[in-house]
């Protein structure tokens, strides 16, 4: 499937009317201030069923996570581009399980091969983040192995948020902060006066990570959903009405002059 996108895309490219929107392409790649671009984009890519039932009705929704998936590699590859260090896709929520099994099967055949040719690229380091423990034992164990597989790759760090929830990954860092005060002999009073918001940040998924400069929803929702909650406090957010496998190069490049061009506001 994502190999014959790659060739239908080329030939659009080929056609007159795409060779000048690729020109376009560069014009505005060129025009970027590189100065200004954010060291960390995390994406919502929202909005695949509802491409599949308005693209492929009749057909299952498996073919908008294909196609979201394509869209998603290509992404990463754009990110890349323009130089960007860090990237998070989410591509699979907690509450996503609530799901009928039969839709969350084929999600998680499309999420493991994105994962499988990400790490294939032999390019970035993949770094699954989420409450791993909620996926089937195989999944996670797959995650586990291309992470570690990817661990000394000198290239863009790709997070790939997999049963990723903002109060799973709060409850994960607490518990994971509190068991290591215990083994420390420290008591749930010593805790209290001396917890500071840098031990919180040390137990995150993303820990260690710099906090998303960035953060990209699709579909015309303008809200996180909970998507990290705790690193996005100061994230600039960029909300765009199409589908995500609708999401063009091109309005990936205008997130990013948007971002450039706004005077950012810690915490005022």
């Amino acid at each position: 499937m994502a190999r014959l996108d790659r060739v239908r895309e080329l030939v659009d490219r080929l056609h007159p009317s795409g060779l000048l929107y690729s020109t376009y392409e560069h014009r505005l790649i060129a025009e970027l201030d590189r100065t200004r671009l954010p060291h960390h984009v995390a994406v919502l890519a929202d909005g695949n069923r509802r491409w599949a039932r308005a693209n492929a009705p009749g057909q299952p929704l498996a073919v908008g996570y294909q196609a979201g998936a394509a869209r998603l590699r290509e992404f990463v590859g754009w990110c890349e581009e323009v130089g960007i260090p860090i990237v998070t896709l989410w591509v699979l929520s907690t509450e996503n399980f609530e799901r009928d099994e039969s839709e969350i099967g084929p999600l998680m055949e499309v999420i493991s091969g994105l994962v499988g040719d990400l790490a294939a690229a032999r390019r970035w380091r993949i770094h699954p983040v989420g409450a791993l423990d909620l996926l089937p034992a195989d999944a996670a164990a797959e995650l586990r192995a291309v992470a570690e597989e990817t661990k000394d790759i000198d290239g863009m760090l790709v997070n790939v948020a997999v049963s990723y929830g903002g109060r799973h990954e709060l409850r994960d860092a607490f518990r994971s902060l509190l068991a290591e005060q215990a083994r420390n002999g420290t008591s749930i009073e010593q805790l209290a006066e001396t917890l500071e918001v840098e031990h919180i940040s040390e137990h995150l998924y993303t820990r260690g990570q710099p906090d998303p400069d960035l953060i990209i929803r699709t579909s015309g929702e303008q809200r996180l959903s909970g998507f990290l909650m705790w690193q996005s406090a100061h994230s600039e957010f960029y909300f765009h009405e199409a589908l995500w496998p609708d999401f063009r190069k091109i309005d990936f490049i205008r997130a990013l002059r948007s971002y450039a061009q706004r005077e950012r506001r810690f915490g005022g």
